[in-house]
């Protein structure tokens, strides 16, 4: 018999596609002679608060448990101004003891519906914006009670994803209890019918920003109503009546920025928006099938208006907004925002465009159209790279998303595009990803992390990002209190540790004590992030000496723990899968011995061989041949 090691490999296909088979912030040594002490309490208050304020709230609240003094400053009103408790349970018991601090709350945001019916508990009566996710259950309850409370709040977003129980009623409480409201965008609504609609044009004069995104039915008409809006996008809407549309929003007196990516306009209603306006500056109009194949779509007149298309060069109609004609080429999102000389109509323009390019090219990633190969490697990724150094948070993040996701190609097979890949990282994405996965908020190190992840299945991507120091990134972030970020985190290691040569290094940075600690940390509900970290400890394992160092971090017990305990398959197989290959050095380590003496290995890995799941058996069974060559193992194997 001979011992195998089982791992995942990464294997090249046609096409440039890679699958996978089976699936700087260094600390600086100070040195002994600095023996100084330092008395931090003698820091000006206002240092305090600055370093308070670069903090995530789990380390502000274990910084102001240090000492009274700092505990009063954690308090101040300035820290806050705003709140994401999105990587946080958020719920009425959490808002309640959250309640003293947020007397001056201006901005929320918040995910699922738990957190929504949570919202009002906060008291912050002075709310000025709210922005939600993974919204499906949130109701129309709900969101009347919140606006209910929070007469002040002057913008709501929930989305991306679709607000399905939300429906026009919703809206028009919105629209009695907001008179301030100056920004609407919501996704997913069934209808959003017309009395909803004129009850915003009546009750809310400064409503400038509309967006009814990949919403079944909006009523064109009236939307024609609302004389106030400036910018307006219903991208992904169906069932749009667009000679409607072409005929009354031209008439819209303050529209500068009209949206409609990802719908079925055509080349007419384009062309007489863009000839009968006299407001309209910018038109998008992003992955529009019917305008695209439409063959007299470049004898479109645009009376120096900008349409932005696929069949557009996005940088250089961006370019045209501005006088100053050094503004130009990829760099011109980043001379707009490094510009000392402001205009506010201009900023206002840009600053929706971020918003909207972002959420469309998100969109389109997720849904993997046929045949925008071309936009995405000459300008796609040239685009969302450019969108992650946004000002704004959300288009940050949004863009950081979608360069995770446009990169795959097949989700059951984990199978990227090569080109894609490499374009990113050709274009000096690996470095600006490590550096925003090393900022201190929590959503975008995730995001981050997923990106580099991703990537990091191509060899190529891979090598970049042990170059740039992302395996000591990732080593330090699979170490977060975030759950989101620890998955993310892991699910790089995983990857990364495809590569013989990375191995060691992820040793060497704490990787290995990492992932099994998240095992012990997160050890029931959270399968995704077990099933990544014990992927990553199943590569390494196959090294002989990275398994040694699984074996001393406590691995061992960890990965049985799992195998007798996850119901999960894919956290099973990948279980399996390490036990076999901590199995598999034979006399060149104890782990042999070491897993068949775990207490309920041997009988958990017979267990998992009657498992429905063709890979939960095979890598079972897989372990038991390797442990088999220790006689005591194959006699307690005999008798399982």
């Amino acid at each position: 018999m001979s011992r195998r090691v089982r791992r995942k490999v990464a294997n090249k296909g046609k096409d440039g596609v890679v699958s996978l088979s089976c699936h700087e912030t260094g600390v600086e040594d100070l040195g002994t002679e600095r023996n100084e002490v330092v008395d931090w309490t003698i820091l000006p208050d206002d240092t305090v608060i600055h370093l308070f304020s670069r903090l995530n709230y789990r380390d502000r609240a274990s910084l102001s448990s240090t000492c009274r003094a700092w505990r009063v400053l954690a308090a101040s009103q300035c820290l806050w101004s705003s709140l994401d408790v999105r990587a946080h349970k958020f719920d009425t018991t959490m808002a309640t003891s959250l309640a003293p601090r947020c007397m001056n709350l201006q901005k929320l945001k918040f995910r699922g519906a738990e957190s929504a019916d949570a919202v009002i508990h906060l008291q912050a009566k002075n709310l000025c914006e709210i922005n939600g996710d993974y919204c499906r259950k949130i109701t129309d309850a709900t969101l009347s009670v919140i606006v209910a409370r929070h007469e002040a709040l002057e913008s709501i977003q929930l989305g991306p994803d679709f607000c399905e129980r939300i429906t026009g009623d919703a809206i028009k409480a919105i629209a009695f209890c907001c008179p301030k409201l100056k920004k609407l965008r919501l996704s997913g609504i069934k209808d959003v019918f017309a009395d909803a609609i004129n009850a915003l044009a009546k009750h809310c004069p400064n409503l400038i920003d509309i967006g009814f995104l990949d919403c079944l039915n909006v009523d064109e008409a009236a939307l024609g109503n609302i004389l106030s809006v400036r910018f307006l996008s219903v991208a992904g809407s169906s069932n749009m009546n667009w000679s409607v549309v072409s005929h009354l929003w031209h008439k819209l007196p303050k529209l500068i920025g009209l949206d409609v990516s990802r719908t079925d306009i055509g080349s007419t209603d384009v062309s007489r928006l863009l000839f009968s306006s006299q407001s309209l500056k910018v038109l998008c109009a992003l992955n529009c099938p019917v305008l695209e194949e439409d063959t007299s779509v470049s004898t479109i007149k645009t009376k120096g208006k900008l349409l932005l298309s696929l069949f557009s060069d996005i940088f250089i109609e961006l370019s045209s907004l501005f006088a100053d004609t050094t503004k130009k080429g990829r760099n011109v999102l980043l001379d707009w925002r490094c510009s000392k000389k402001k205009d506010k109509n201009l900023n206002e323009i840009m600053t929706w465009l971020e918003w909207i390019l972002s959420h469309t090219l998100l969109r389109t990633a997720e849904s993997n159209p046929q045949g925008l190969d071309d936009f995405w490697l000459k300008q796609g990724a040239a685009l969302l790279l450019s969108l992650m150094q946004s000002s704004q948070e959300d288009v940050q993040e949004r863009a950081a998303t979608g360069l995770a996701t446009f990169v795959v190609i097949d989700d059951e097979n984990a199978s990227i595009d090569c080109r894609r890949a490499e374009a990113v990282m050709l274009d000096g994405g690996i470095r600006l990803l490590l550096k925003l996965a090393k900022c201190w908020r929590e959503g975008l190190q995730s995001e981050a992390a997923k990106a580099i992840a991703n990537l990091s299945v191509n060899a190529n991507v891979a090598k970049a990002v042990a170059e740039e120091g992302g395996i000591n990134i990732l080593a330090l972030l699979a170490r977060s209190m975030n759950r989101m970020v620890a998955e993310e985190a892991a699910g790089g290691l995983w990857n990364l540790s495809v590569g013989e040569e990375h191995k060691a290094a992820i040793a060497e940075a704490g990787g290995v004590k990492a992932l099994v600690d998240l095992i012990f940390k997160w050890s029931s509900g959270c399968d995704g992030v077990l099933e990544r970290a014990a992927g990553a400890l199943a590569n390494l394992a196959a090294d002989d000496k990275c398994s040694t160092e699984v074996a001393i971090a406590g691995g061992v017990h960890a990965l049985v723990m799992l195998a007798r305990s996850c119901k999960f398959e894919g956290v099973q197989e990948q279980a399996a899968r390490a036990l076999a290959n901590l199995a598999a050095h034979g006399d060149s380590n104890s782990n042999n011995a070491a897993v068949g003496q775990e207490a309920g290995a041997l009988e958990a890995l017979v267990q998992l061989t009657r498992s429905p799941h063709e890979g939960v058996r095979q890598e079972a069974a897989g372990a038991l041949w390797n442990l088999s060559f220790d006689d005591r193992n194959r006699e307690a194997i005999a008798a399982g």
